[in-house]
């Protein structure tokens, strides 16, 4: 088994709250992170895909590819956007890192294995102290 991984970054703005509750319960669970102004990341994404080398290419998936697949279905809508408001694969979630590898994996998944490949996991930094995986579970 091959695991091939790709990376690329978007910067996003986003605001974790619920619409239910209080200014002031988002914030006791938030944190800053419910400033009603927003606030952004400068984002890393990787995504690894899995699968066995080509006999005939030696690849598992051609770079090109995945570079496409990803800048079509996840960085275009995300880099430079508000998640809450821009992102159409965000709706009705709260824009956590957590939710949005979620998301991203959905998007991808399809994408990647009609191509051959299995997508295998979704990692974002958020900062450089902070990052969420994803294995499609």
């Amino acid at each position: 088994m091959i695991y091939l991984t790709r990376r690329e970054r978007f910067s996003a703005a986003h605001r974790m709250y619920r619409e239910d509750w209080s200014r002031e319960e988002n914030f006791r669970v938030f944190g800053k992170c419910s400033n009603p102004n927003w606030h952004g990341h400068n984002y890393i994404l990787y995504v690894t895909i899995k699968g066995t080398a080509s006999a005939e290419t030696g690849f598992v998936m051609n770079l090109a590819g995945l570079k496409q697949i990803m800048h079509d279905a996840v960085i275009s809508k995300l880099d430079h956007k508000n998640i809450n408001l821009e992102v159409d694969f965000m709706k009705g979630m709260i824009a956590t890192t957590e939710n949005l590898a979620i998301a991203i994996w959905n998007e991808l998944e399809p994408l990647i294995s009609v191509r051959g490949a299995r997508l295998h996991c979704v990692r974002i930094e958020e900062t450089e102290n902070n990052s969420v995986e994803y294995y499609g579970e």
